[in-house]
């Protein structure tokens, strides 16, 4: 398993490409390579750190209040990815949260940190607030940490969301995303 260094936390830092199988470098040529792949299609392919996508964008964090003592916290886990149970973090600015109960994950045996429960796809946390602040904007921070299923482990990030708690009654507010996605004139 390869551990990405960021100086923001924020994207993996782009190295040199190196071709990897399985996190491990090839020994053999392309052509060997391209046999492996057709005689045995579960195996890991080769892949690159540049086709890894930002932490951001693997681990897609957004949150909403969903009444004047509540706020819900998501994460949209792209495919291959997945996020520790045991990373995961969340604070409030200003205010105080209450008991935070994480739903249960699934169990994965990983090479170097052994029996570990992890999410993947969609992880919502709902994040009870110790006192009630009907229109109030409050900062949720979510710190985690995950991995690619290539072998490659992100640094943990904390990515922050402002919202505001709705009126007493008002509706559940708009969902807000901590990295929202960028606009293209080429898409």
């Amino acid at each position: 398993m390869v551990f990405l260094a960021t100086s923001t936390g924020s994207a993996p830092k782009r190295r040199a490409p190196e071709r990897r199988i399985c996190g491990r470098p090839p020994r053999v040529g392309w052509a060997a390579i391209a046999l492996a792949a057709t005689l045995a299609p579960t195996a890991c392919l080769a892949a690159t750190e540049a086709d890894l996508l930002p932490n951001e964008r693997a681990f897609a964090f957004s949150a909403r209040g969903v009444d004047e003592r509540t706020v819900e916290a998501r994460f949209l886990i792209a495919d291959g990815y997945y996020l520790y149970r045991e990373k995961l973090r969340f604070a409030l600015t200003p205010g105080q949260l209450g008991g935070v109960s994480l739903p249960v994950g699934q169990i994965k045996e990983d090479e170097f940190f052994g029996r570990v429960e992890t999410y993947r796809n969609q992880l919502v946390v709902r994040l009870p607030l110790e006192a009630a602040a009907p229109g109030r904007s409050v900062t949720v921070d979510a710190e985690s940490q995950g991995c690619a299923d290539i072998g490659v482990c992100y640094p943990p990030q904390i990515q922050k969301v402002t919202v505001v708690l709705p009126m007493a009654g008002g509706g559940t507010g708009p969902l807000i995303e901590a990295a929202p996605q960028k606009k293209s004139w080429f898409k």
